[in-house]
């Protein structure tokens, strides 16, 4: 299989050095080009045909966000990721960067000791993802002709995978919570999926979706502009309240404590599950505790597996599990392990998932006909 080839664009000379260096680090992945702005990076993208682009936000002439926007708008669909600071205006800058149509973002290191442990950092964040999003796309490579074997077919992009719909039996009852996992792409997917309610929901919904700290301020505060249910970023001890949605604040994991009125939000700083803090299943087995099985769990796309022990432990308590389907997901790594594991009640494409989690909540019959459409 060919290498992934990769465009870095960066203004300043010692991250793109950086960048590049961690990058070429891997045999499979090539780095062909860069660029000092958004303007040079349109040429390089027509002369180089990138797989990938990884994009600088600020930079001089054209930034990141405009680059991104003028690529798009030009038909190019490679996956970008953008190379974010971690402050409040990188986060804000970041998530304008989504919207224009960035696939993901990682944060540029910060307070780390040497060279070699921001390259090392740089290199885990970036590859698994450009890796994840190239062989997502790329053809299958025919196999070898043996003499006289026939031709082999051409290479072909792989289609989306077999999908079994677990069955459930209605029980009567609504759900009186709704928990939603998220990651690659997830910012994305929960815009489309809060915008589309078409009125406040009747319980509370609480969401993980896996970022840093002032990035998830500022999502919840996006979030909270886009529909009729209220978003907030989640605090300790919170009622939780119909027709408002909690997001897990970045490096803590959110939990529901039983309380007198129904539930409450928890927060606390255990360490990471699967990788990650805050966990979708530290949320989605701490509500099963307090609800059982009048619970629906909601997965939506994402890296990795975080979400399937959760989404496990909904199911065996009776409750409802939905994953978005491989065709809109950024990455069908979270929404596909879950679905690969038979615990999908129904899988989705992500235009479907409010209404379907909007008629779980208001009838007795949580399951979308067909379950998968």
């Amino acid at each position: 299989m060919s290498r992934i080839k990769v465009l870095v664009v960066d203004d300043s000379v010692v991250i793109r050095r950086l960048v590049t260096d961690a990058l070429s680090s891997d045999r499979d992945i090539e780095v062909v080009g860069v660029a000092a702005n958004g303007q040079i990076a349109l040429g390089k993208v027509e002369q180089l045909a990138p797989d990938v682009v990884t994009m600088d936000i600020e930079m001089p002439v054209m930034t990141g966000i405009e680059a991104v926007r003028a690529l798009r708008q030009a038909g190019h669909k490679m996956p970008i990721i953008m190379f974010s600071t971690l402050t409040e205006r990188g986060a804000v800058a970041t998530l304008d960067a989504l919207a224009a149509g960035a696939t993901d973002y990682v944060t540029k290191p910060a307070n780390v000791g040497s060279v070699q442990e921001s390259m090392a950092r740089v290199a885990n964040d970036l590859i698994p993802r450009i890796k994840a999003f190239v062989m997502r796309s790329r053809p299958v490579p025919a196999r070898p002709r043996t003499p006289g074997a026939p031709a082999s077919a051409p290479a072909q992009a792989p289609g989306p995978r077999p999908v079994v719909v677990r069955k459930r039996e209605a029980n009567g009852r609504r759900p009186r919570a709704v928990v939603i996992g998220s990651s690659t792409g997830g910012p994305e997917a929960l815009s489309n999926v809060i915008a589309a309610f078409s009125g406040p929901l009747p319980v509370p919904v609480l969401v993980v979706q896996h970022m840093p700290p002032v990035f998830t301020t500022q999502l919840a505060a996006r979030l909270d502009r886009l529909g009729p249910n209220k978003v907030v970023e989640a605090s300790d001890g919170q009622e939780l309240e119909a027709g408002t949605i909690y997001v897990a604040p970045g490096d803590q994991h959110l939990e529901v404590r039983r309380s007198a009125a129904g539930g409450r939000t928890h927060l606390q700083h255990e360490p990471p599950v699967n990788f990650c803090r805050p966990a979708v299943d530290v949320l989605f087995r701490s509500a099963v505790a307090v609800y059982g099985g009048d619970l629906l769990a909601v997965v939506l796309t994402g890296m990795g597996s975080d979400g399937k022990l959760g989404s496990k432990a909904v199911v065996d308590a009776g409750g409802t599990v939905f994953a978005q389907d491989e065709a809109t997901s950024v990455v069908w790594g979270m929404p596909g392990a879950v679905t690969g594991a038979g615990l999908a009640h129904a899988v989705l494409p992500i235009a479907e998932v409010a209404g379907a989690v909007q008629r779980a909540v208001t009838t007795a019959d949580p399951i979308p006909a067909g379950g998968r459409r």
